[in-house]
């Protein structure tokens, strides 16, 4: 994952506003600023998604359908669970197509 400060994207949404005073009052406590607050708390509940594991089953299940590819894969969950990720899908195709043969070969 790409943490570098030097790479980094401009990114506008719309918060609550008490949300945002939260923020804000936080930063000025903390003597940094709102950017700052809002990207470890962003960091913290990806960190936090990545071992939960109904959010994982979710990823798992966005990859197997293809909605996500390995590269975000890894980003999400790291190489290692992502590895292990790429390996079921590729026994759950072979599997597939292992079963789908069988049908022709018995109709």
């Amino acid at each position: 994952m790409s943490s570098g400060t030097g790479d980094r994207r401009r990114v506008q949404f719309r918060a609550p506003r008490g949300l945002v005073e939260q923020t804000d009052a936080l930063a000025a406590v903390l003597e940094t600023d709102r950017t700052d607050v809002i990207v470890s708390a962003l960091r913290e509940y990806l960190r936090n998604a990545a071992h939960d594991d109904d959010v994982k089953q979710e990823i798992a299940e966005a990859y197997y359908d293809e909605d996500i590819s390995f590269e975000e894969l890894t980003e999400l969950l790291g190489h290692e669970e992502a590895a292990n990720f790429r390996v079921l899908k590729t026994q759950l195709r072979e599997e597939f197509l292992e079963d789908a043969a069988e049908e022709l070969a018995d109709s």
